[in-house]
């Protein structure tokens, strides 16, 4: 399955880019609702670097994420897939590109949701709609960094 997110920031593609470098940009990302706990901060430049993270799923089941970063071409695009967690397969890649506005910021997940075709079936009505308002959360904290910080 593919989900896609994309935004046009009012900033240069290196200010959006450099968003996601910052020390703290994993806390800024995970929205107020979600119950995550941050382990281990990745490095997005190195790659091979590793985020842990702890959730719960549904407010119930305990999952731990590990998740590591693969590619890493400034100011254009990283990549992170996950090794363990919730997913049977989780590729996210970053992407920034120049627009006349300013940056587009996309998002591209290829993901495989768990229990096979039970995940699958679920996936519409579980799954894409948590992922749409996480991303829709994420492009806004990002924006208002690129835009209104100086």
């Amino acid at each position: 399955m593919k989900f896609v997110k994309q935004s046009i920031i009012k900033a240069s593609p290196e200010k959006v880019f450099a968003f996601h470098e910052l020390p703290d940009a994993i806390e800024r990302l995970v929205p107020p609702w979600e119950s995550v706990k941050i382990i281990q901060k990745a490095d997005i430049s190195r790659i091979g670097s590793q985020a842990i993270l702890e959730q719960k799923i549904f407010g119930l089941i305990p999952s731990k994420w590990i998740a590591e970063h693969t590619k890493y071409e400034p100011p254009r695009m990283f990549e992170d897939v996950q090794i363990s967690g919730p997913f049977a397969v989780w590729r996210h890649q970053h992407i920034v590109e120049p627009h006349a506005g300013g940056a587009i910021l996309r998002d591209e997940i290829e993901f495989e949701p768990p229990l096979w075709i039970f995940g699958r079936i679920a996936a519409p009505v579980f799954i894409t709609p948590k992922i749409e308002k996480m991303f829709a959360y994420r492009h806004e904290v990002t924006r208002k960094w690129c835009e209104e910080e100086k």
